[in-house]
């Protein structure tokens, strides 16, 4: 007898969900990788060995980097996506590298060389005095010469600002769509509200997630104001997302998807 067809929707978070968020997120990751190793070869006053992912969710970037030989950690917020980039390090023999904490305060055992964060998880901090710290606990923890590779989507002041987009991927019969779409965008709180639904596939099944999520914004002025403000981080490049090394931007009041990579002073 075929079984029927079930459609379950859960009101949570997708990165509760560490094997959705690795499917649909996991395509240009060799690109990725490529683009950090060679900021780290481009960019670092010294030689990057100790890499740190703060918001590192599946781990995806992190075990492509240990298969190069780095020596990598990271940190999540979410149990699911700390246990679920472990235990992908453990099948492979490796130490797991992923603890339970925010990205507020980060407290290293030993200050590592580089950092990152492509996914622009900093623009969940809600506050600016959140960001502040973020920062400086990055900066405590990153060697001098050493590199915070950060993504960041920037609030144009000109032209019309990207408001919907969507990932989709497969592997086997198991199928991920994720979009996501601005609800409203509160200037004076700097404060965009979006809707994010994502969809899993399988030939007899339909899981759905809808989740509503803020981002704090930013222009590329306030930005630059925040980074002088720390001063302990000194911008060295910027690219747009298609991680091109060859292709660095200048960021304008234009720009909207962009790489910063700052170096330790």
């Amino acid at each position: 007898m075929t079984q029927p067809f079930r459609t379950t929707t859960i009101r949570g978070t997708l990165y509760d969900h560490p094997k959705y968020y690795d499917l649909v997120f996991g395509a240009g990751v060799g690109l990725e990788v490529d683009f950090l190793q060679g900021c780290f070869d481009l960019y670092a006053g010294r030689r990057v060995h100790r890499v740190f992912e703060p918001a590192c969710g599946s781990g995806r970037l992190l075990i492509n980097l240990a298969k190069r030989g780095f020596q990598v950690s990271g940190w999540d917020m979410s149990r699911a996506a700390v246990d679920y980039c472990n235990r992908r390090f453990e099948r492979r023999g490796l130490p797991a590298p992923a603890a339970l904490g925010d990205i507020v305060n980060v407290c290293l055992p030993a200050k590592v060389d580089a950092a990152f964060n492509l996914m622009s998880s900093f623009q969940i901090l809600p506050t600016e005095r959140a960001a502040e710290d973020h920062l400086r606990s990055m900066a405590a923890n990153i060697a001098k010469g050493g590199l915070y590779i950060l993504a960041l989507h920037l609030t144009p002041s000109r032209g019309t600002p990207i408001q919907r987009e969507r990932w989709a991927a497969r592997r086997g019969k198991l199928s991920v769509l994720c979009r996501i779409w601005t609800k409203q965008i509160c200037s004076r709180q700097r404060k965009t509200r979006c809707g994010m639904v994502t969809e899993a596939r399988t030939p007899r099944s339909r899981v759905r997630i809808v989740e509503d999520c803020a981002f704090r914004t930013y222009s590329a002025a306030q930005i630059g104001r925040l980074f002088e403000k720390i001063g302990h981080f000194e911008p060295v490049a910027t690219y747009d997302y298609g991680h091109d090394l060859d292709d660095p931007i200048i960021v304008d009041d234009r720009t909207q998807d962009v790489v910063y990579v700052l170096r330790r002073r």
